[in-house]
């Protein structure tokens, strides 16, 4: 097994760059390198304007995030007792997950110190992401580490991201040991669902919303509807309390799944429903149909910071209307994975929507990330998951 070495390169950065690593923030762009590494991807040690060692970077010429800090030592290794040290703090720290489910985030990126690197267990299997020209010269370590601390059965690399393209690598879906299989059984707080790691969303499933299906389940009642449902991961929580489910999505393949993974729980109770979500809460509105308990897990709007004014028009609206569907006293779960939409403009989102729809709307919940996608306050890229609870009470 070869050892990075970082000693060969180095790279100089400007006193803007230097001080994001001090306010810890990992990335510093390429506008900040004063001198550029002259060798391929990897780790380079970094420098300031006077010449004093920073640490040591994962190196990407193409990206715009040129350098992202892997270690404020710069003697730092890198060897493969430096990413077993990493790698299995990360996964220590999710260590109570697998008491009521078996897939989880074990490493996220940024926010566990190996920044662009995700990885994803599966029951027996893992579901590594490497996004960054850097990350990619230490695959070897990285599968290596992780196969010693796990023993998964396989590894498969979802890297088919547009991000890695930016980075001037290949976009591909990858075994990188063992066996993987198309579908793999999940348990999540007592709800199975099948999760796709070759060609579902993500690297497979939204583990992210793990938790928050579980709290949305704990205020269902009634009659119940689960729009954007996607496999139908909230739908199947749903359907264990509520009388009556829709679950909703445009994709005819993602239903059926759904329609799996309803029969697979045993439930009966679970109607799946194909149509645009904008579409069928209007239709639902002019029938003057009401429902007790709506759950908004819209895909993101806001994929660009441009984008955001008309993604807050998007989101606005179709929480207006779920508002206006809400029976008195029925919950609305709503939530938002774009990380240009923050908290604050979020909430002040629902806040017009809530004024607009005529209602009275208690805020009873606002959450995040789970455990196993832990924002850093430091580095905002971390937190990109948040939602609210309401209840309403006309």
């Amino acid at each position: 097994m070869r050892t990075q070495s970082i000693a060969a390169d180095s790279a100089t950065v400007s006193a803007n760059g230097a001080r994001r690593w001090e306010q810890g923030h990992p990335w510093i762009y390429r506008s900040d390198v004063l001198k550029r590494p002259v060798s391929p991807p990897g780790a380079v040690l970094v420098h300031n304007e006077r010449g004093r060692p920073l640490g040591v970077a994962l190196w990407s010429p193409m990206s715009e995030i040129a350098l992202r800090l892997l270690d404020s030592n710069p003697d730092a290794p890198l060897d493969l007792t430096w990413w077993r040290d990493r790698l299995a703090t990360a996964i220590t720290r999710r260590a109570p997950i697998g008491e009521h489910a078996n897939a989880y985030r074990l490493v996220h990126g940024e926010a566990d110190m190996c920044p662009s690197l995700v990885c994803d267990r599966y029951d027996r299997w893992l579901v590594v992401q490497l996004m960054s020209a850097g990350i990619e010269q230490f695959r070897d370590e990285i599968v290596t580490v992780l196969m010693e601390l796990t023993e998964p059965l396989g590894i498969l690399a979802r890297n088919d991201v547009p991000l890695r393209a930016k980075e001037g690598l290949a976009t591909e879906v990858e075994l990188l040991a063992g066996e993987v299989p198309r579908e793999i059984e999940i348990i999540e707080h007592g709800a199975r669902y099948l999760a796709a790691p070759w060609d579902g969303q993500k690297t497979g499933a939204f583990l992210d919303q793990r938790e928050n299906r579980v709290a949305a389940a704990a205020r269902a009642r009634g009659r119940a509807l689960d729009c954007f449902s996607y496999h139908g991961s909230f739908a199947i929580h749903l359907a264990a309390r509520a009388q009556h489910v829709i679950a909703l999505d445009v994709s005819a393949e993602a239903l059926g799944r759904a329609a799996r993974n309803s029969a697979l729980n045993g439930f009966t109770n679970i109607e799946l429903v194909e149509a645009n979500a904008f579409e069928f809460l209007k239709a639902q509105q002019r029938a003057r149909e009401r429902y007790d308990t709506i759950v908004l897990d819209p895909p993101a709007f806001a994929k660009t910071r441009a984008s955001v004014p008309s993604a807050i028009r998007g989101y606005k609206e179709i929480n207006l209307r779920a508002m206006r569907l809400l029976t008195s006293g029925g919950t609305l779960f709503t939530a938002s994975c774009s990380f240009h939409l923050s908290m604050p403009l979020f909430l002040d989102m629902l806040r017009a929507a809530a004024a607009d729809s005529g209602r009275r709307l208690a805020l009873r919940e606002v959450r995040g990330q789970p455990l196993d996608h832990p924002g850093i306050v430091t580095v905002p890229e971390t937190s990109y998951l948040k939602s609210a609870v309401l209840e309403a009470l006309d």
